[in-house]
């Protein structure tokens, strides 16, 4: 979507160095920011690097349960589907623990 309309707020000194700060904690652009809040969401801040540590571990498990999942099929040796379901809970949990660390919530506010 592109923009096009531009709008000049005023602040004081206090209200912009806020701003600044919030959406450098949520790795936006102050404008970006805005535009988040106008739509009625939170913005989470980022996560610390543990996080991302661990979500790699995460990623790394679930795509290697899947590949047992497909070898344990082509094969027969092992129950395939449980492996399967598991990979798929797996992948499951990595997606609540990313909207839970890092997606914005929506807001409460209401004048929207």
């Amino acid at each position: 979507m592109k923009r096009s309309i531009e709008k000049h707020i005023l602040m004081n000194k206090a209200e912009a160095q806020d701003l600044q700060r919030k959406a450098k904690k949520a790795c936006l652009s102050e404008g970006g920011l805005i535009r988040l809040l106008i739509k009625g969401y939170e913005p989470r801040e980022k996560p610390d690097d543990r996080f991302y540590d661990v979500m790699h571990e995460l990623s790394s498990i679930g795509n290697n349960i899947n590949q047992l999942a497909i070898k344990a099929n082509a094969l027969g040796y092992i129950d395939s589907l449980t492996i399967k379901k598991e990979a798929e809970r797996w992948h499951k949990f990595q997606a609540d623990i990313e909207r839970t660390f890092l997606r914005p919530d929506q807001s409460d506010m209401r004048w929207q």
